[in-house]
């Protein structure tokens, strides 16, 4: 059972530390933004210092899970 919380913890990681620089460039893509050279650093460092983390939880959680 404890894998199972590493693996949710590590996803949960991910989402929350790489989903909304991933959110911010759908909705510039999309051209919702009238700004037109967007610069998303907090977004991008917080992607940047959550990003490994979270993958090696994931793995982490699918390793214990496995066994």
């Amino acid at each position: 059972m404890r894998g199972n919380r590493i693996l949710k913890a590590g996803l949960l990681v991910l989402a929350l530390g790489c989903g909304p620089l991933l959110l911010f460039g759908l909705v510039f893509q999309l051209g919702l933004m009238d700004d037109p050279n967007p610069n998303p650093i907090g977004l991008g460092l917080l992607a940047f210092f959550s990003f490994w983390p979270g993958v090696i939880l994931t793995i982490i959680g699918v390793v214990r899970r496995r066994r």
